[in-house]
């Protein structure tokens, strides 16, 4: 290492008096031999001063990775109406989403397949959530004035009707996708601005502007062989199913 101290000045730091005792003219045997070498060296011997405490705090914090916990998201709240009917013009649905921040988002849901009134309010309801999951909605709040479908959903009820079955396992699959959803039964009339989506899609009537449409030409869900909407009237539909509600 005889070229770093050649090339640089030395300094050595020490609480202990070195330079003294290797600088002594009284010293023998193994100091004497240090001496003789490190005569030939150009070292400064220094004292250990004293460091301060805040000298020691701010090294710390400059050179510690502190990272506070990241402060846990809360998914924002959304509200979803939603309602659905049959006319002899048709079967519609209507959905009314309001955001966090008051915001109005308004869905005419046109059903151009048999389907009773039951099954346009599950339409309205499987398509709601299909439309939130788009969003990137994570917590809904949904009210519908559907007895039926709120109870069987919410496991008040059971589903006798295959059809019912197959739409209420579809929101159970979709239910997965949210944080947090609930389902309230509400009076249709705190149900008017879905009610009145509803009825320009069951009536084929003019889309508002500030209003998105669709189309649906089939079922939102596989009702598979065994189940085939094209074979029942909508009257027997109606029918089977309020007699299932009242059983």
């Amino acid at each position: 290492m005889q070229h770093y101290f050649l090339g640089h000045p030395i300094i050595v730091v020490s609480s202990f008096p070195l330079g003294e005792i290797i600088q002594s003219r009284e010293a023998t045997r193994r100091i004497a031999k240090w001496s003789v070498e490190l005569m030939c060296e150009t070292l400064t011997y220094a004292p250990r001063k004293a460091i301060k405490s805040q000298a020691l705090v701010d090294f710390v914090v400059e050179w510690t990775d502190f990272q506070l916990p990241q402060a846990q998201v809360q998914a924002e709240l959304w509200t979803m109406y939603f309602d659905g009917s049959l006319k002899k013009t048709g079967a519609g649905a209507g959905l009314l989403f309001v955001s966090p921040l008051i915001v109005h988002m308004r869905y005419v849901i046109k059903i151009h397949f048999a389907a009773s009134n039951n099954v346009a309010e599950y339409e309205a309801l499987v398509n709601g959530l299909k439309i939130a999951i788009e969003l990137g909605v994570r917590r809904l709040d949904v009210r519908g004035d559907s007895q039926l479908v709120i109870d069987q959903v919410m496991k008040a009820s059971n589903c006798h009707d295959p059809k019912m079955e197959v739409y209420y396992k579809e929101v159970r699959r979709l239910e997965e996708k949210f944080h947090g959803l609930e389902l309230v039964h509400i009076d249709q009339c705190y149900s008017e601005a879905a009610d009145e989506l509803t009825k320009i899609a069951s009536t084929r009537g003019t889309v508002p502007p500030d209003a998105f449409s669709r189309d649906l030409h089939e079922p939102s869900v596989a009702l598979g062989s065994g189940v085939d909407v094209e074979t029942m009237t909508i009257h027997q539909t109606d029918a089977i199913d309020t007699l299932l509600a009242a059983a």
